[in-house]
């Protein structure tokens, strides 16, 4: 922003200089002598010459010859008649002054006229020769400054005295008045300007551009600093009228510092704050609950907490609330069974996670961008960078977005995040447990446990104490169970520990029942032994089903065996057939069974008698097969006769249907000398299905 500034005053400054210049020429006329009152063409004006002068400036000229006025030219009014003096306060502000635009060469060439107005209105046109009265011409080197140069010139009749300079406009400097140099008393600068246009800072101020402030003498440099002259404004850390004393840090208690934020205990305090006495388990007894104080030896201490509790000193009950169910601030409660949450105003929820405020109720603070979701019932808020939080609340730091772990205190001084870690743990973030037992501290093979800021050690039998170094008499931990006598005094050196067992028991410790099965008249330890045998009668048992078992298998291979049997048999039957029973069968294909019962007929009339159920209606449920029980010699007989008669009279299937829409048995024997077969068919009539029956 200043080198804007800068840049902008530096301009305006250039424009400023062409419209208005560098610097003035002056000149001031004293004194005109024209004593005869003669024009330069030796005439004699009329009355008195009423004089008035041009002045033409231009660049040097050796042999100066008249021409354009290159530096300026000036026309005075009529200044007196004849012979006269000027003087201030006349017609004429004096000195006659020519601007310049332009540095200032150093050399001039000058012309000075004298005219003759023969009224006293304005002066005539200087192009008119005849109203010349005098002309001068110089040339001069000339150096910038306030001193006047003095100078007298003479013509024929006429002679004046004038003097001369060239001086710089304000902030301007150097020989050509073209360097700019502007004083100032600001926030940008605090100087003055020399001839030379240098910067001349003003008192108390130094630098390039006399912006820095010079602080009390005896200020610090490096501790101190100030923003305006014979100040000593101490830095972070640093106080004092020469700020060359250290600040402790703001906790230090009982300590010193050579630097800045340092806490250095003195004699009989520690800890980090130099506030923690180095005996403090006995003097303050900080631990509750049971728990066992132990001083660290840093002026510190450490309390192991017995089952359930937990905090820096045992102070805390582990319940449910302990990992903060409740969000955005809610109260958590323990309940005998689970807990439950007291949400603040805004928030529902069973862990106060729902917001009750929308967009609506502008919740973002610090100009935060309010974006809705779920539908409008609740919101997030886009905050800018510096906060954070669900309202962009909170001021970010170092602490919030990055905390200490573990209980760590987090702690921000000189810009810097510093975590003070409690006892037991170490890390840029306190994120590492220190591990005890990186000393080995259990001996005679104990195995280390690692705690917080402690240790335990399990000792092996016969041992005890914090590192098992102390050595235990192992009949005093009653090692024999079941009434077991344990004999010896256990550990190194020393005789073993043995137990004897009681009747029924064994094993090392006597953990064992003892197991004897009797035989005959034995007897074991003194006693009879004629308890009931309950092994000799499981064993008898399982004998007996395993017997049933296997006669149930037989069994079931024999029933499988028969039915396999009959199978064959009935194919048989079937097979053994003639070709012309075969003529006569219906196809499989044109049987069906409607389950209707029908009346039968026999073919061979003189035969009918000879089958027990005449005319009988059948049942197809029942027409499978049919048993008939007659004598076998006499149906051997009957059998025989009724077959040759069919075959001699060849009557044909089709002559045996009845008129009716009944199906009856048509047989053809067939003779057998070791059985009678009869095979019956049921016809249909008008192609009804019947059921074939076989009569064995």
């Amino acid at each position: 922003m200043a080198a804007w500034f800068t840049f902008i005053i530096a301009f305006s400054t250039t424009i400023l200089t062409q419209v208005f210049g560098s610097g003035v020429f002056e000149l001031d006329l004293h004194e005109f002598t024209n004593s005869k009152g003669f024009l330069a063409n030796g005439n004699s004006c009329r009355l008195n010459c009423r004089t008035f002068f041009r002045v033409c400036l231009k660049n040097y000229q050796a042999v100066v010859s008249p021409g354009d006025c290159i530096f300026g030219s000036a026309v005075t009014p009529v200044l007196g008649t004849n012979s006269f003096s000027v003087k201030n306060g006349g017609t004429i502000s004096r000195p006659i002054r020519l601007p310049f635009n332009f540095g200032w060469p150093g050399s001039f060439s000058m012309i000075i006229e004298a005219w003759y107005s023969p009224s006293a209105d304005l002066p005539v046109d200087t192009s008119n020769p005849e109203m010349l009265i005098s002309f001068f011409a110089i040339q001069r080197q000339l150096g910038v400054g306030t001193a006047w140069s003095l100078d007298v010139q003479s013509a024929r009749q006429t002679e004046i005295r004038y003097s001369y300079r060239f001086i710089c406009n304000d902030n301007y400097y150097g020989e050509s008045c073209s360097k700019i140099c502007t004083p100032r008393d600001d926030r940008f600068g605090h100087y003055t300007c020399d001839r030379d246009g240098q910067l001349s800072c003003l008192p108390g101020w130094k630098g390039e551009y006399c912006e820095e402030p010079i602080c009390l003498v005896g200020c610090s440099e490096g501790n101190g600093n100030c923003s305006r002259p014979g100040e000593c404004v101490c830095r972070e850390g640093w106080q004092g009228l020469f700020c060359d004393e250290c600040k402790k840090y703001p906790a230090c208690k009982h300590g010193t510092c050579q630097q800045p934020w340092q806490c250095n205990c003195k004699e009989g305090w520690g800890g980090l704050f130099c506030d923690q006495d180095l005996n403090f388990c006995t003097h303050h007894r900080p631990c509750v609950n049971g728990a066992t104080c132990m001083n660290t030896g840093q002026g510190s201490f450490t309390c192991t907490c017995p089952p359930g509790f937990t905090g820096l000193n045992c102070e805390l009950e582990l319940q449910e609330c302990d990992s903060n169910p409740c969000r955005y601030g809610g109260l958590c409660t323990n309940l005998d069974v689970g807990y439950r949450c007291s949400c603040p105003q805004g928030f529902e929820g069973s862990h106060c996670e729902h917001s009750l405020l929308t967009c609506a109720d502008s919740p973002c603070f610090h100009s935060g961008q309010c974006h809705q979701k779920d539908n409008g019932r609740s919101y997030t808020c886009e905050c800018p960078p510096g906060y954070t939080g669900l309202n962009c609340e909170k001021r970010v730091d170092k602490c919030t977005s990055l905390p200490c772990a573990n209980g760590g205190l987090c702690l921000i001084h000189g810009g810097v995040r510093l975590c003070s870690c409690r006892s037991g743990f170490t890390g840029q973030r306190c994120e590492i447990n220190i591990n005890e037992c990186a000393g080995n501290p259990c001996t005679n093979g104990g195995t280390c446990l690692d705690r917080i800021n402690d240790y335990t050690c399990a000792c092996p039998p016969g041992f005890a104490g914090r590192n098992c170094d102390r050595v235990l008499d192992e009949c005093s931990m009653r090692p024999c169970l079941n009434g077991g006598l344990c004999t010896g005094e256990g550990g190194p050196g020393k005789s073993p520990t043995t137990c004897i067992c009681p009747t029924g028991f064994t094993g090392p410790r006597c953990q064992f029942f003892a197991v004897t099965l009797p035989v005959g008249g034995e007897r074991i330890n003194g006693e009879s032994q004629d308890g009931f045998q309950w092994a000799a009668v499981s064993l008898a048992v399982g004998l007996v089903a395993f017997l049933v078992l296997l006669c149930m298998v037989g069994l079931a291979l024999r029933h499988i065996h028969r039915q396999m049997g009959r199978d064959r048999g009935d194919r048989e039957t079937m097979n053994n057939l003639s070709d012309v029973q075969k003529d006569n069968l219906i196809p499989a294909s044109q049987l069906k069974n409607t389950n209707q019962k029908v009346v039968l007929e026999v073919d061979c009339e003189s035969e009918k008698s000879n089958f027990i159920h005449k005319n009988y209606h059948l049942d197809y449920s029942n027409a499978k097969s049919k048993e008939f029980k007659d004598d076998k010699s006499q149906e051997d007989k009957r059998l025989n006769h009724i077959y040759d008669k069919c075959l001699e009279e060849k009557i044909p299937m089709s002559g045996m249907y009845s008129e009716t829409e009944e199906c009856r048995i048509s047989t053809i024997c067939s003779p057998r000398d070791s059985q009678i077969y009869q095979s019956v068919f049921v016809i249909g009539e008008e192609k009804r299905e019947c059921v074939i029956a076989t009569e064995v």
